[in-house]
This record gives C-alpha cells, structure tokens and sequence, in this order.
C-alpha cells in the first residue's frame, strides 16, 4: 500500500499497475471500456501499464480486445471484473504522482500517471487514426488521472469535475510548455488520455458544484495540475529546467541541430560541425536566449491564431532580434542586411542571427 485517504480508500501499487480500493458505497464517472460511464457499484479501480503489443494495437492485447484484458487483468489483480473499471498507458506506475488537498471536511486526491513525449496533441489537430469495425488502436504515452473526494458529488457534479480536471490537466502541460506531435501547437494532453472521479456516497457532506469558483474546483485543479508536474518530470524528465533550452522550444516547428549547422555552414568562417554543435548546445541554454526565443515563438503562435497581423509581426521580432548580438555579448557585430530579411518567417530570420551568433561571434562562454 502506497497511500490511503481519510476517508478509507487504499492505493496500492503492484508491479505494473496501481490499485484503488473502495471502503464502503461509491459513485464514479470514468472512462473505463469496462463499466465506464457514471456507476454507483464499482469496489475498485486500477491504472495499468501492459506489456506492448505488436502494432499497438487492441487486437493483440491477451484476450484480444481491451474489454477482455481488463477483465483478464482485474482477475489477476484479485479484482471482481464486474465491478472494476480500469485505464491503461504506457508511463510508468513508479513514476505516478500524488496529490491531496483539503479544506474544512472537503479532501481531495489525485493520482497521476502521465507521458505525452510520443502521442502529445492539441485539440484539433489532425487525427492519426479512426476506429472502424470495432479495431481500436493502443498507442503509448497517455495522462491518465484518478481522482478521488471523500464528500458525496451527484452524477452531475462528477461530471463537473471531470470538466475542470481536464481543464487542470492543460494547464500543467501549457506551463511547461509541451509541444503537440502532431502540429506546431503546444499539447493540450495526449491522443489516449483517461480520467476517473470517485466520490463517497456515505458521506452526509453533499457537493453540487465543482466549476472554478467553488473551493471544490479549487482543490480539484490544484491536485491535477501537481500530480500531473510530478508525474510528467518523473516519466519523461519533462521540467521547467528541461525546456529551459532554445533547441527544445523549437523543436515543435521542426528545428534541430542539423538545421541549424546547414544554415552556419553557409555563413564565412571555419566550418568545424563539433565545435559549432558544441557551441550550440551551449548557447541554446543562456537564459536570456530562451527568453528571447520563447517571446518570438509567441508572436508566430499570434500570428497563426489570428491575433497579430503578420507583418507586423515580423517587423516587431525583426527589432527584438536585432538586440540578440549585445544581449550574448558576441565578439563582432553581424552586419544585419545580409543575415535578417522580411521574405522569411520568424523562425527562420532567427535561425539564421543565433546561428551567425554561434559560428561567428559567439566566445562559448554562457554570459
């Protein structure tokens, strides 16, 4: 046992999967392909890392189908199959988080496993697969959320929840700023992510109202966005110190070293690639230089979203790059005519003044 509430239920963790045990009568939202949707019968829930499958898909999964390995899995845990609901991911259960908050008799706790480095979307990004004729397909990397309060919330109110946790959820991955796989957006979550709320229906404490403005709300995003931090660093080292990195905020607009030394490759000077990628590294780490790159990609994200017009746009970020050579100190001054030009997008003005930087004026000392 890894954890307990005040109000009785025990959190176990076995091997690859973590068990939640109900003391007494409890309702509950989830979205379990078995015994999903609202049930006031459940006695458990777990959370589940399977070996892989071939393809990853559902239909190599032992017994063929989700809804058979988690029945499968539930008798193997020591579990009543018709009375558990479960999740599965692909993150690590040594790497699940927990979180609880509470105020007056009100306590709430959340368990967080969480993985967005190979399936991390945004809403509305183009979709990689469709179910059809019931073959469903498993894909690692997934935030899967349990989330349990020891007051008595109707079916309404854990939909509630449910609503301001998934809210929660974006503001942990948006404050760290996790890029979509799938576009040039910042993640929202992942392609698979999965959410449980349990309230106790013997508590004479009865909550209605679970939005932003009510102590529940509260306590409820707090809980998600901590758990959800902790468990996003623990799986995958995803941290503030980690996106502390210029490579790393570019990385969603499909900019990488080799990038970067094809653009200085063209520049005058030696061209030593170790010692530039060395340099690089280096350079891509000074504080001020993810500042800077940080409020330009922010522009281009405006710009894309409607809010900026694009020329002017560029001409703001055109005047901020200009600052990068006496910002980083370079030994020589770039003459700017030939390196920034109106033509490119943002991106690629950029590219090119931090790599000149890098190549022709940078010492490799992070000022």
């Amino acid at each position: 046992m890894i954890y307990k509430t005040n109000s009785g239920e025990e959190v176990f963790r076995n091997d690859n999967s973590i068990v939640v045990k109900f003391p007494g009568k409890r309702n509950a939202v989830t979205t379990s392909y078995v015994n999903g949707g609202y049930r006031e019968d459940l006695t458990a829930i777990f959370n589940h890392e399977p070996k892989p499958t071939k393809g990853h898909c559902s239909h190599n999964l032992e017994g063929g189908s989700v809804e058979a390995y988690i029945v499968i899995h539930s008798q193997r845990l020591g579990l009543n199959p018709e009375t558990t609901a479960a999740m599965m991911t692909a993150a690590k259960m040594k790497n699940a988080a927990i979180s609880t908050r509470s105020f007056r008799n009100l306590e709430v706790t959340s368990i967080v496993t969480a993985g967005i480095e190979v399936n991390g979307g945004r809403a509305g990004d183009p979709a990689s697969w469709h179910e059809e004729e019931g073959q469903t397909v498993y894909v690692g990397g997934t935030i899967n959320t349990i989330i349990l309060v020891n007051c008595f919330l109707p079916a309404h109110t854990l939909t509630r929840v449910i609503m301001t946790a998934t809210e929660a959820k974006t503001v942990a991955i948006q404050q760290l700023m996790a890029p979509s796989k799938y576009s040039t957006g910042i993640a929202t979550g992942s392609g698979t992510d999965q959410m449980c709320v349990i309230s106790n229906m013997e508590s004479p404490h009865v909550i209605t109202w679970a939005g932003k403005h009510s102590k529940l709300g509260e306590l409820v995003a707090r809980c998600v966005i901590d758990a959800t931090t902790e468990a996003l660093a623990k799986q995958t080292n995803l941290t503030p110190d980690s996106q502390r990195d210029m490579l790393v905020r570019l990385d969603r607009f499909g900019v990488d070293e080799k990038k970067y030394w094809e653009v200085a490759a063209s520049f005058e000077g030696e061209n030593k690639r170790d010692l530039f990628i060395r340099n690089l590294r280096n350079f891509s780490k000074i504080p001020v230089v993810v500042a800077m790159v940080s409020s330009l990609l922010h522009i281009e994200d405006e710009i894309g979203w409607g809010l900026i017009p694009e020329l002017a746009g560029k001409r703001v970020a055109l005047s901020m790059m200009k600052s990068l050579p006496d910002v980083v100190n370079t030994l020589k001054k770039p003459n700017f005519n030939l390196i920034l030009d109106e033509r490119f997008n943002i991106i690629e003005n950029w590219i090119r003044l931090s790599a000149w930087c890098v190549k022709c004026g940078f010492s490799g000392n992070v000022p």
